[in-house]
């Protein structure tokens, strides 16, 4: 402060100077810390550096208004002058191809590398910063960025970066990777040599799904009470399992499914059946006969005949080594083992023997009925009736010696 002061005040002096000569113009000449006062009449700024004993170095540059100007040029009239010298400095550039060295009397460092043929993009790193003051030799660094295009789903953004790695080179892009997703190449890589960078949005979600868990049924024989008596000591009661499902999504579209193990929160309750296991012969008038019936069930029928039984050409074989044909039934071979020879009555086709096996396990697979419900009615192939469709079956005495727990 005290130097401005006295700046101004030597100024006034020359000003006043020259009010009593009006051909003659102070000049104030800044050099550093230094402050030089000459009367000029007219010339150039050259002259008036030499009239002050100064001299300007090939890097140094003078300043008026300022602004950069030609020494050897004369400026327009004016009342007074004043000049700035500012003089060159060393500037060491560190870069990653090596180390420049420049002597430059640029105002900032980034006005020194542009003026030296360093073009600056915003994504450069740079430092000190390009808008630092030059003001004594200093060192900096310098990395230029290269262009990459980073795609985001249908997105393509355009952008320079200096970053080593693809990580670095998304955050300062504003798009950092966060959770799950998924830079390419990884964040921890170095740049494309292309530039080209993908980075995936993913993320996930959790689903909760619930399964139901069957009971199971347990028999208990009741030998006092009949066949088809049945009685349901306990109610059976499904359980119920939760589990998760992670469901993956990239760039809004599902990629994986995991579905995690299922938990039980309510296990299944047995249903405890009692079932009748006396075997009781009544005597029923169907359709004006008296039949001795030990067990009574309805069964779902099909039909057959030696030319018509699911094969090529004819079969007239049993299981039993009786003639197929009419009054001859099959039934399921678990049923056949304990039935073989067990005669039967069914309305609409007559009296039969139980003489063959079918394949229940088909009627099971195709209708979703149980192949111990199921009777195969033979016919002579001259006489066939399509009898397909439930049926009642009675059962005639004498039963079994051993009655299976499917007909209890």
């Amino acid at each position: 402060m005290p130097c401005m002061r006295r700046l101004l005040f030597l100024a006034s002096i020359l000003l006043l100077m020259a009010s009593c000569n009006s051909s003659v113009r102070p000049v104030t000449i800044l050099d550093g810390g230094e402050v030089f006062f000459v009367s000029a009449s007219g010339g150039t700024p050259q002259d008036w550096l030499q009239q002050a004993g100064l001299s300007l170095n090939p890097d140094d540059r003078l300043f008026y208004l300022g602004l950069p100007i030609d020494p050897a040029q004369p400026l327009p009239p004016a009342s007074a002058y004043v000049l700035n010298i500012r003089r060159a400095v060393l500037l060491t550039v560190v870069t990653p191809d090596g180390t420049r060295l420049i002597r430059t009397a640029a105002v900032s460092v980034g006005q020194a590398l542009t003026e030296n043929d360093i073009l600056l993009y915003a994504g450069d790193r740079l430092t000190p910063p390009a808008g630092t003051p030059i003001v004594a030799p200093m060192a900096v660094t310098y990395v230029p960025s290269k262009e990459v295009i980073i795609r985001v789903g249908e997105q393509s953004i355009e952008s320079r970066t200096a970053a080593e790695t693809v990580g670095a080179a998304l955050v300062e892009a504003g798009i950092p990777p966060q959770g799950l997703d998924e830079p390419l190449p990884a964040e921890s890589e170095p740049l494309p040599a292309d530039g080209q960078i993908r980075l995936r949005r993913v993320y996930e979600s959790l689903v909760i799904q619930q399964e139901s868990i069957p009971y199971t049924t347990e028999t208990q024989s009741a030998p006092d009470q009949p066949l088809g008596w049945q009685e349901i000591v306990q109610m059976g009661e499904s359980g119920l399992a939760l589990g998760r499902v992670r469901i993956r999504y990239a760039d809004g579209q599902e990629v994986s499914r995991q579905a995690e193990e299922m938990t039980v929160v309510r296990p299944p309750k047995t249903q405890i059946v009692r079932n009748g296991t006396k075997v009781v012969v009544e005597t029923l008038n169907v359709n004006g006969q008296n039949l001795e019936v030990w067990r009574v069930l309805d069964m779902y029928a099909t039909v057959y005949s030696p030319c018509n039984s699911g094969i090529v050409g004819c079969s007239y074989g049993t299981a039993s080594g009786l003639r197929a044909g009419k009054g001859v039934v099959a039934v399921d071979p678990a049923l056949y083992a304990y039935l073989q020879g067990q005669r039967v009555y069914i309305p609409g086709y007559g009296f039969g023997v139980i003489g063959d096996v079918g394949g229940g396990y088909i009627i099971e697979n195709k209708l979703g009925i149980s192949r111990y419900r199921w009777i195969d009615l033979g016919f002579d192939d001259n006489n066939i009736q399509d009898l397909t469709g439930w049926v009642k079956v009675y059962f005639l005495a004498p039963a079994p010696a051993s009655i299976p727990a499917i007909l209890q």
